[in-house]
Parts: structure tokens; sequence; C-alpha cells
């Protein structure tokens, strides 16, 4: 029976109302190939799902990826500093103890994720279904296989 009022409204934004929004290209499921800088062949392949959280203020980000014979499986939060206007990030994983503490920005297309001295520079697709790029050391960090790769990342979904 239908009373005349509106439905209840959901307690979930569709979309984040925080500046966290501007992380939304990353949103689905991405299937993850590439090589460390020390191989010619795909030695690096994996998947990828970020989402939001409820209520729209973090993402989170799962992963689940296989770097040469080292399966490596992580969950990251992301969220806004509005102090500093930053994204910054923590990932878990089955490698280490502590948290890691990484960050985000987005230029345009240009997405940039930084942290223990390496910084992930990729480029988006103009359709959005592929994300390209590598990980390079900051200046004066030395060039390991754990920094030094290219991927690219396809959208499933």
């Amino acid at each position: 029976m239908r009373t005349g009022k509106s439905p209840p409204r959901s307690s979930e934004p569709s979309e984040p109302r925080s500046p966290l929004r501007r992380l939304g290209k990353l949103v689905g499921t991405w299937d993850i190939r590439g090589r460390t800088l020390d191989t010619a062949q795909v030695n690096i392949r994996g998947m990828v799902r970020i989402e939001w959280l409820p209520g729209g203020f973090l993402m989170q980000q799962r992963s689940e990826l296989r770097v040469g014979r080292i399966r490596v499986r992580s969950v990251e939060i992301v969220g806004y500093d509005s102090t500093n206007k930053t994204f910054p990030s923590f990932v878990y994983s089955n490698l280490e103890d502590d948290a890691l503490p990484y960050r985000w920005e987005v230029r345009g297309d240009t997405i940039e994720h930084a942290g223990l001295g390496a910084r992930f520079t990729g480029t988006f697709s103009k359709d959005g279904r592929t994300l390209s790029g590598g990980w390079r050391p900051e200046p004066g960090q030395k060039m390991t296989a754990g920094n030094t790769y290219d991927v690219t990342m396809t959208r499933v979904d």
C-alpha cells in the first residue's frame, strides 16, 4: 500500500562528497600485467579491486599480485587530509608487520602513488579502460626490483 510518503533516503551517498572523489577513476576491478626492468618478459600479474567504503570518505584497494615468485596480498586504505590537502594511505600486506605509509596525487589523467622512497606515475587512456605507468625510485634512492617496474592495469568491470 502506498502512503504518499517519499521512499527512505539511503544513509550511503552514491558518490563521496570529499575531495577524495578526484580518485574516482580508480574505482573498479583491474587486471595487472607488467615487468620488472631487469627482464623483458611479463613477471608481474594480478588483480586489484578499488571501491568506496561506506560513507564515501575512504577508499579501499585490495590486491593480489605475483611479482616473480613472490605472492603479495594487500589492503590499502586511502583518505583525505584536509589540513595538508593530500591523499594519505596505509598499506597492510602479507609481507610486513607494519602498515606502510603512502600518498596519492591526481593531475588530470595522471595518477601518482608514492611512498617508501619510490613513486608510481601512471596515465589513463582516453576511454579510462587502462592505466599505464611505472614505479621509479625517488632521487637519491637505490633502484631495486621492488621499486623499479612498469605495469598496465586494464579495467575488467
